[in-house]
């Protein structure tokens, strides 16, 4: 999932459950309207490649690295907004279907979760 500086959501993407998201991440970032300042991720999406995905498309990654890999410029003040996702996952979830996945299908599944993210754009919000 991609948001906006707002935490509303851009794009999903469904991956099957045993698959990693990364390899969708470079078509997110491509669904994003304008280019952003800042990409931000988890230690999940720390990947060279990605990073430079990033670099190339004309932003700036702030993506930490992962114990094992050398440290890489990741400011903290930006890198603090990766939450912004896990909240809109936290609204999302307020949707009985969902939080549980009753639809079986991954298209069925999608178009839940597409109109909760409608009704999340839509929804009153104080901070904007």
């Amino acid at each position: 999932m991609i948001t906006d500086g707002a935490g509303r959501a851009i794009s999903f993407a469904l991956a099957p459950g045993q698959a990693h998201e990364l390899p969708l991440a470079s078509d997110l970032v491509d669904c994003l309207p304008d280019i952003p300042g800042w990409v931000v991720g988890d230690k999940g999406y720390a990947s060279h490649a990605f990073r430079q995905f990033i670099w190339d498309q004309g932003a700036r990654p702030a993506i930490p690295a992962k114990k094992k890999e050398a440290p890489v410029a990741c400011p903290a003040w930006i890198h603090n907004n990766r939450n912004r996702v896990e909240r809109l996952w936290a609204r999302l979830k307020e949707w009985r279907a969902v939080a549980t996945r009753y639809e079986k299908t991954a298209a069925s599944f999608m178009g839940v979760l597409c109109l909760a993210a409608v009704f999340d754009w839509i929804k009153p919000s104080s901070k904007l």
